[in-house]
């Protein structure tokens, strides 16, 4: 089975082999997921799949399941923007590693509606690990890149500044706290992000997600 956005496998009368195609199931149920990699494809897919689903229905609350080691910052900056600017509440949910430029989307949804699975309880170290850590950037090798080289530099700093502030903003978190906890990889148990600000609460009632178009 593909890694990323659920899929199932159907096979097209005539075919010999059964190819995969998406589980639209879940998504007009709302439940989409980020289980790969933060990359190009994955964030159009997500972002494109958050405004599809917030023009057919912006009464209707969006559920983003995580597993995600990071990514690219800005693919994870392209869900973050789209997460906030669709109509309807957007629940982010951490059902694994939510590592990097996950935790950012992570910390994106709407506050008090940030959540890690209620079975992490006993296994923490096993099952929901959030990590922090600074921005990586790969300069130019040219010889004569220089120039390139400090302009990435410079925008390289202005993306940092700007994940700075959102994880301060989002989670109450002072900067200078922030920044601590950035400058290097942090491991983060469910009870420990919940104490940072970065989700709301640990546990979710499946019950109130099968109901919700009822209360929409």
């Amino acid at each position: 089975m593909p890694i990323g956005v659920p899929k199932i496998p159907f096979r097209i009368p005539g075919d010999e082999e059964a190819t995969w195609v998406d589980l639209n199931r879940l998504y007009w149920e709302r439940l989409i997921f980020l289980g790969d990699e933060v990359d190009d494809p994955i964030s159009n897919q997500l972002a494109g799949l958050m405004i599809f689903l917030g023009i057919s229905d912006p009464t209707w609350d969006i559920f983003l399941f995580i597993n995600s080691p990071g990514g690219f910052i800005i693919p994870g900056v392209l869900v973050f923007d789209t997460m906030q600017w669709v109509q309807p509440i957007v629940h982010t949910i951490g059902i694994g590693l939510a590592a990097s430029m996950g935790a950012f989307i992570l910390v994106g949804g709407e506050i008090t509606q940030r959540v890690a699975l209620p079975h992490a309880r006993r296994l923490l170290c096993y099952i929901i690990r959030v990590m922090m850590h600074q921005p990586i950037s790969s300069f130019f090798e040219e010889e004569d890149g220089s120039g390139e080289v400090v302009l990435e530099m410079i925008e390289l700093m202005e993306m940092y500044n700007d994940i700075i502030r959102i994880f301060a903003e989002r989670t109450g978190a002072p900067i200078w706290a922030v920044i601590f906890d950035i400058e290097r990889d942090v491991f983060m148990s469910a009870e420990e992000a919940q104490d940072h600000g970065i989700v709301d609460l640990i546990g979710i009632d499946m019950e109130s997600i099968s109901q919700r178009q009822l209360s929409a």
